[in-house]
């Protein structure tokens, strides 16, 4: 059992949400920490776990969960189940005792925790919408914005996936009392190369702008090899599903059955308007795929020339970069090399050892010594 730093936690409490990357975050996260023998209790939040995420989690030795469906922040309507959230996390902090609270949300970390407090922005409402729509947030956020600015504010600690996502954070929340970023990661040895076929995939939730799905479908017609979407197609507060366009869709898939699709692709695409870190565009270069990404900003810093990048807005650029590529398989062989070797910098054990030391740091902090430290240090 790894211990490297004075301090370490020995039990965290962590929330996550259900419904998007997040999760798969925290699992990774979660999983990376029992070698040093931290103790992970998650509070998860939006929906039930379904069986494949009960399965998942159940793997993890040192990952205990607590269930909810309350609403996100981020969702329409959800205050009063905020509220709820907020007196059940303190329950479980009562409970529990963690040493550290691990927040990946916003709003809760204004309750009056013990513990110190970590909030991990993984993204938010203002950034995507000025990123997505072009425009600062509607006056309907306002409540949201307010919310999430105490929250983000009374943190001891904001962490980000990118020093884009953390200065736009910075510039929609601040002034922030103490912040850094460390990236995102992901368990090499589930996405490896395979045989590779003569097809074009992406993943996202295709009913969010940020993915920019719909500007593949618009392409898909009129490029050789068939486009494949890895995702859900329902809002989860919308009743009906988006048009697929010109692309195969696969629906939600688990890891198990996401890892063969990336292992077959030889390209990978996501023509981003936004995204703070892209966990499945990790997945994809870890998988040996040639990386079409959207130019903006967090994504090239993330990849750097490790992947073709397009406006996100131009159909035709999209259209040009996915037929050169597969006109010139030597060209898509090399950004294929580039994007696996870019990928493999991004390893869970040095993620892990990044939270512990953050944390560790938090915990050495006077403020939060417990009486019992301090009787041991008299």
């Amino acid at each position: 059992m790894e211990t490297p730093f004075l301090n370490p936690p020995k039990r965290i409490l962590m929330t996550a949400d259900t419904i998007g990357g997040v999760w798969t975050y925290a699992l990774e996260l979660a999983r990376a920490l029992a070698s040093h023998g931290v103790e992970v209790v998650m509070a998860t939040m939006g929906a039930r776990l379904n069986s494949g995420q009960a399965s998942e989690a159940s793997s993890i030795p040192n990952l205990e969960i607590f269930e909810s469906d309350y609403k996100l922040e981020w969702m329409s309507n959800p205050w009063r189940d905020v509220s709820l959230a907020g007196d059940w996390l303190l329950g479980l902090e009562s409970r529990f005792k963690p040493d550290v609270i691990h927040l990946n949300g916003y709003a809760h970390g204004a309750l009056p925790w013990r513990a110190p407090v970590v909030v991990v922005g993984h993204s938010c409402v203002l950034s995507w919408w000025r990123a997505v729509k072009g425009e600062n947030a509607p006056a309907g956020c306002r409540h949201y914005r307010e919310a999430v600015m105490r929250g983000i504010q009374a943190a001891d600690l904001v962490i980000a996936p990118s020093r884009a996502m953390l200065e736009a954070l910075e510039y929609h929340y601040g002034p922030l009392r103490g912040t850094e970023v460390i990236y995102n990661s992901r368990e090499p040895d589930w996405f490896k190369p395979g045989r590779k076929e003569n097809f074009i995939l992406a993943a996202g939730r295709l009913w969010d702008e940020a993915k920019n799905i719909a500007a593949l479908a618009g392409v898909a017609a009129e490029v050789p090899w068939p486009v494949y979407v890895a995702g859900e197609e329902r809002h989860p507060e919308a009743p009906a599903a988006i048009s697929p366009g010109h692309i195969r869709l696969l629906g939600r898939l688990g890891r198990e059955d996401l890892s063969s699709w990336f292992a077959k692709a030889s390209i990978y695409a996501f023509p981003a308007r936004y995204e703070p870190f892209g966990l499945s565009v990790l997945e994809a270069g870890l998988a040996g795929c040639a990386l079409v990404l959207g130019d903006i900003p967090s994504l090239r810093e993330i990849w750097g020339r490790a992947a073709l990048y397009i406006p996100p807005e131009d159909g035709d650029v999209l259209r040009s970069a996915l037929k050169g590529l597969i006109s010139n398989p030597a060209r898509l062989n090399q950004l294929a090399a580039r994007a696996r070797r870019r990928a493999m910098e991004f390893m869970p054990g040095k993620m892990a050892k990044r939270y512990l030391a953050a944390w560790a740091g938090l915990i050495r902090n006077p403020r939060f010594e417990t009486k019992e430290q301090l009787a041991c240090a008299s």
